[in-house]
């Protein structure tokens, strides 16, 4: 007999996952500051700060996934399972990124901060790969029966932060503009092309997305 899938059970599960990567934050917070709770590291409190808005900003889009379907398969939950994984994992080299830059942890070498800066690509590409292909995996799925073309836009809008990323990860492997940070700057294309996207989407499909 064939059951089928409880929605909120993974909801809940992720949420759980999510506020363990929050905690998990705040222990590390904990760990790099001095011993008086008087005196206020403000470089590990910016990026505790920019990490844990980073958390929430992810979970918003994990939610908003569920809002938007309510099918949900063993690849749906495998796919889940491998974004809350890298999720768990995926704060700590921004913070790493963010002291690095702020010269609260120094880099000997370019080699290091390349290293660093691939890292953090790996997790943005796995994390927006993931969401890409569960969006793909409903949209394949359901739009025989019940077409929404909004899962076909935030499938390719997810594909293009997947495309930056792996810019990012071979400028950092190849050191091109390391010195100038070029692997992180890199990112602000998300911007325009995403727009772009967005405009030729809409035109294509009559839509207003």
């Amino acid at each position: 007999m064939k059951y089928l899938h409880n929605v909120s059970r993974v909801e809940a599960f992720s949420d759980a996952v999510f506020a363990f990567a929050a905690t998990l934050l705040v222990v590390s917070v904990g760990s790099e500051s001095g011993t008086s709770i008087l005196r206020i590291d403000w470089v590990v409190f910016l990026s505790f700060s920019v990490s844990f808005f980073v958390l929430v900003s992810l979970w918003w889009l994990h939610y908003n996934f569920f809002r938007r379907t309510d099918y949900m398969d063993n690849w749906i939950i495998a796919i889940n399972a491998v974004l809350l994984f890298v999720v768990l994992y995926y704060v700590f080299p921004l913070k790493s990124l963010i002291n690095s830059m702020t010269g609260k942890v120094a880099m000997r070498t370019m080699e290091d901060l390349g290293t660093l800066f691939q890292l953090y690509s790996l997790g943005f590409f796995l994390i927006f790969g993931c969401l890409s292909l569960m969006y793909y995996r409903v949209y394949v799925k359901t739009k025989s029966t019940k077409p929404n073309i909004q899962l076909l836009f935030y499938t390719r809008h997810f594909g293009i932060y997947v495309g930056v990323a792996i810019l990012s990860i071979l400028l950092s492997k190849f050191q091109v503009g390391l010195k100038f940070a070029l692997p992180g700057i890199i990112y602000g294309l998300l911007g325009p092309l995403c727009y772009a996207h967005g405009k030729l989407f809409n035109r294509k499909y009559q839509t207003d997305l």
